[in-house]
């Protein structure tokens, strides 16, 4: 009771508090599935970092002007919400969450990159935090169904 108390008093800080959880840990998931033998805790504090201080705060307020704009759960307002998330915040959340790769992707070609790299960037941890409209666009033409 307390802790649902809490998020109703301070929405925005459960927010982001839960986006840094979430990607720390699934970043953690994704480093003890790839069976590292030392987990690299500098990586999961900047995925943290990020998802703290541009994806929870970025989707906190997005997703509440997306409601207040179109107001509603009638198939046309999910749809119109839908279109406006996948079309404009995917697309700029999805270039954040990729902006750790920039040095690996500018020095060296995509076909050089080494088999962690292709892991990660093809791998069930990447599909999962990508939107699904932009899978294609993302996969390798050999991958795509």
């Amino acid at each position: 009771a307390v802790l649902k108390e809490a998020v109703k008093r301070f929405p925005w800080l459960a927010n982001v508090t839960l986006y840094g959880c979430l990607f720390a840990g699934g970043d953690l998931a994704h480093q003890l599935m790839a069976q590292k033998e030392r987990i690299d805790w500098s990586h999961t504090r900047n995925v943290a970092i990020v998802a703290i201080s541009f994806h929870g705060n970025f989707n906190y307020f997005w997703l509440r002007a997306l409601e207040r704009r179109f107001p509603g759960k009638s198939v046309g307002m999910v749809f119109r919400k839908l279109l406006l998330d996948q079309s404009f915040a995917s697309p700029l959340a999805t270039s954040v969450f990729y902006t750790d790769w920039t040095d690996v992707l500018a020095i060296h070609a995509v076909s050089e990159l080494c088999a962690d790299a292709a892991v990660h960037a093809n791998g069930l941890h990447g599909l999962l935090r990508l939107p699904l409209g932009h899978l294609p666009l993302l996969l390798p033409a050999e991958r795509r169904w």
